[in-house]
């Protein structure tokens, strides 16, 4: 590889705002936030989500057919409009 060409990869911590929830991968990412993390000083990512907090991922999202019936009761609402 060439020397100075590619950027710095190292261990970076991403941090989900939401729940506090930490893990570290590496990545070329530029921050200038750092955390302690392990005894070592690491550069820090936030992060408004990640698995740990979004519905999809944590089996808290809600289906639109099964929130009380509205799709049934639009239906039937308008069904005489139908041709």
């Amino acid at each position: 590889m060439k020397e100075g060409i590619h950027p710095n990869y190292r261990d970076v911590v991403f941090v989900d705002q939401s729940n506090g929830f930490q893990f570290v991968t590496r990545s070329t990412i530029q921050t200038k936030d750092s955390i302690e993390h392990n005894g070592k000083t690491m550069p820090l990512v936030k992060l408004e989500t990640t698995s740990e907090s979004h519905p999809f991922y944590t089996g808290t999202q809600k289906s639109v057919d099964n929130l009380g019936g509205r799709v049934e009761k639009f239906r039937n609402k308008f069904a005489h409009l139908k041709k």
